[in-house]
């Protein structure tokens, strides 16, 4: 009992930090959502389009937009309403079609088709798509003009007949081939990836950093002072070590179960997350207590906690998947137990797999986990009984 008050302590004394409500729980939530927005889940391109009385062949233009597969088309009243939409990423770019578009190309007149986009690749891309709808009506219109010209008929007239030489055309067929299995499938959500790598990265750092509370602890005499009492040395380690473990599950399942309720974010079998996620607390709390049975000042313990929960995790994956090392990097990442506990969230969410499934990796974390808390432990021990 009197271990789990010394963890409940602990708990408590993490929480009425002011700045570990921010960077705690806050931050990590606002990383999620910012690499969401930015990279996450599959890419479906949006385009804006001012049109104001563009008549039946500015409608057809735009159903041809339309009907391009994985792009979606927001139609807008305001020129500035579309323009700050394509500022803010909302839109990846924008079309205005003139006023009177349809009497003006009747009338033999050239119309200019305004394109807006910011200067990335997205917007580049989707200009080679705005141009190839707009040289796909181009043809038919000049068709329509050569039958005008040459006194055949009508120019609705010169259009239907470019629009049935269309149909009899053999149309030239594009195959596209995916070379091995794609590394993030069609279904993964948003926020998905980007939730688990954050969930790892900040487990991590704020085990690490609060080994400051520990080294402060033992500064102050507080261990020493327990001993004094009829607790064995044993309690208090146990106290410190659940301690970090209460810290690290805290701030885990307010990631998992805030993004999942804000985000929507799946992180599949629900044993098995539960299980990679105790796991890797425990893995924190043991580097996090040895790091604060090491180290004598509370300047060394924030600064190296920082480095080292920064770096392993850039090093695991947390920060650029681990598909995309080189192999021998991918080695290298695996000798730190964040590798492995996001080839385990990898497996749970991106391959549906189950707590079955992610049994070696568990058994590697929990590796970690006890040679960490054996280490911290004996260290400690020693540190408030030497």
């Amino acid at each position: 009992m009197k271990a789990l008050a010394l963890a409940a302590v602990n708990v408590r004394r993490m929480l009425r930090e002011r700045s570990n409500v921010f960077f705690v729980f806050l931050f990590p939530m606002l990383l999620i959502l910012v690499l969401g927005v930015s990279f996450g889940g599959a890419f479906e391109p949006k385009i804006g389009v001012v049109a104001v009385d563009p008549g039946p062949l500015g409608a057809d233009l735009v159903r041809t937009l339309e009907a391009v597969p994985d792009l979606a088309v927001e139609r807008y009243d305001d020129l500035g309403a579309m323009r700050t939409s394509v500022e803010r990423g909302q839109l990846q770019a924008g079309i205005v079609l003139p006023e009177g578009y349809d009497a003006a190309i009747r009338a033999g007149g050239d119309v200019e088709v305004r394109y807006i986009a910011r200067q990335d690749q997205r917007g580049l891309q989707l200009s080679e798509t705005v141009r190839s709808a707009v040289a796909e009506q181009g043809q038919r219109l000049r068709a329509a003009r050569f039958f005008v010209a040459e006194g055949i008929g009508s120019f609705d007239e010169g259009l239907a007949r470019a629009d049935v030489a269309t149909t009899t055309l053999v149309p030239v067929e594009v195959v596209t081939t995916t070379a091995g299995e794609a590394i993030f499938p069609a279904s993964l959500g948003q926020f998905d990836t980007g939730a688990s790598s954050q969930l790892l990265l900040f487990i991590f750092l704020t085990s690490m950093t609060s080994a400051v509370a520990l080294i402060e602890t033992r500064r102050l005499g507080l261990s020493r002072r327990m001993l004094a009492t009829p607790t064995p040395a044993r309690t208090i380690v146990a106290g410190e070590a659940l301690g970090r473990f209460g810290i690290a599950m805290v701030q885990g399942l307010f990631i998992l179960l805030g993004s999942l309720i804000v985000f929507g974010v799946d992180w599949g079998e629900p044993i098995g997350s539960a299980a990679l996620l105790v796991s890797f607390a425990l893995v924190g709390a043991g580097a996090g207590m040895l790091l604060g049975s090491v180290l004598r000042t509370e300047q060394q313990a924030g600064a190296l906690g920082i480095l080292l929960g920064l770096g392993l995790a850039a090093l695991g994956g947390c920060m650029m998947p681990i598909e995309f090392f080189s192999s021998s990097m991918r080695t290298v990442a695996h000798f730190t137990p964040h590798a492995w506990a996001m080839d385990g969230y990898a497996e749970l969410v991106r391959r549906d797999g189950t707590v079955v499934d992610i049994l070696p990796y568990l058994g590697i974390l929990l590796g970690y986990a006890a040679v960490l808390l054996g280490l911290a432990s004996w260290r400690l021990r020693r540190a408030i009984t030497g």
